[in-house]
């Protein structure tokens, strides 16, 4: 039976016949940014198996490069498959597809250059760029200027910017369904401060948003021109909500929790010793 992926908001939908051939979690800047997450996680098929079920229209690309080029969702903001034409393949964002995959993580690539703030726990291999058998290196990328006593933060393109002051509050991976499509990842990793915590350096008016409809709070934000994942701030709350893959320096914060694993993704195994909660950690 085929796999089929949706983005958030469900305009985007696709179904691929398999079999998945590999299953890997990619820790490059430009992963990062794009998905507002600590890594991204795709697998890789036939691509004469790959079809639209709709919103092929919707998606929109952005080039990241002088040979690839990344598409997300201009509602919503998740992810699309990207396609290699020249090797037949088309690689899916694992936490747009649904249900169980029958596959798992193999390995761990661009390690070099993980986010500080993320620790590898588990016992699969890692490599500093691509693995060697794939016979390819990665682009280089300019290292951020640190700050005295400011955090920085950019989306993929750079259109958007900002400046956190002072330590954020609390870093929850979060494992819903919706955390999953929104970032198209295996969870979600967002920093929480004070609304005046955060300053925009540039580009606030290119951060777009979508409210899924049945829910009371959730909000995805992010960037209309690369879709990377963008800040939040709820002013009834005074809070500011930032994806930490989206972060350029050291929060000097750790994951605190894990919650919403009892919708965590079936190919996604925990193994730090971070507390997990079925839901909401308790009050």
């Amino acid at each position: 039976m085929p796999t089929q992926g949706s983005c958030l908001c469900g305009a985007v939908r696709y179904e691929v016949d398999g079999p998945f051939q590999s299953m890997l979690s990619c820790h490059c800047s430009m992963c990062r940014k794009h998905h507002g997450a600590p890594f991204a996680t795709f697998v890789s098929a036939p691509l004469a198996g790959f079809r639209w079920l709709s919103g092929q229209d919707e998606v929109q690309q952005y080039p990241s490069s002088q040979s690839g080029s990344r598409g997300f969702c201009r509602v919503c903001g998740s992810v699309a498959p990207m396609f290699i034409e020249a090797m037949g393949l088309v690689l899916c964002p694992a936490g747009n597809l649904l249900g169980d995959i029958g596959i798992r993580p193999q390995a761990h690539i661009f390690v070099g250059s993980k986010a500080p703030w993320y620790e590898i726990t588990d016992s699969l291999p890692q490599h500093a760029e691509f693995p060697p058998e794939f016979g390819m290196s990665g682009l280089s990328r300019p290292a951020p200027t640190p700050s005295p006593d400011l955090i920085q933060g950019s989306c993929l393109c750079g259109d958007v910017a900002i400046e956190i002051t002072g330590k954020p509050e609390r870093m929850p991976y979060c494992h819903c369904s919706r955390c999953r499509l929104s970032r198209s990842a295996a969870h979600a990793a967002n920093v929480f401060m004070k609304a005046d915590q955060l300053r925009w350096v540039r580009g606030e008016e290119r951060v777009r948003t979508y409210k899924v409809p049945d829910s009371r709070f959730f909000t995805a934000a992010f960037c209309d021109h690369c879709g990377s994942g963008a800040p939040r701030v709820v002013p009834q709350f005074n809070m500011a909500m930032v994806p930490a893959g989206m972060l350029d320096t050291d929060p000097g914060i750790r994951v605190m929790g894990h919650i919403y694993v009892g919708s965590k993704a079936p190919w996604y195994e925990i193994t730090d010793r971070v507390p997990q909660y079925t839901e909401l950690w308790p009050r």
